[in-house]
């Protein structure tokens, strides 16, 4: 994917989206649960940006790491935390 501007926007369901700037497709949406809502006492479009921003950056990060031969993954078994 070329470089290009993203934008958080707050749609009207409540949703945090990242977009493109010059578009509006929605790349990735955040829905907060009302309790995290009240314990973040507004704050959560702060928590959204920092969620975005660690996700893009693993996302290049992943992109420039060398690809692993898929023989050498077989069989192994892997945990997502």
């Amino acid at each position: 994917m070329p470089l290009a501007e993203f934008e958080l926007v707050m749609l009207d369901s409540g949703e945090v989206a990242l977009q493109r700037a010059e578009g509006d497709e929605t790349l990735v949406t955040i829905r907060f649960s009302p309790d995290v809502l009240d314990y973040l006492d507004g704050k959560h479009l702060d928590v959204a940006k920092s969620m975005m921003d660690a996700g893009i950056k693993a996302a290049f990060d992943v992109i420039e790491e060398p690809a692993v031969p898929a023989e050498s993954v077989q069989g192994k078994a892997h945990t997502i935390h």
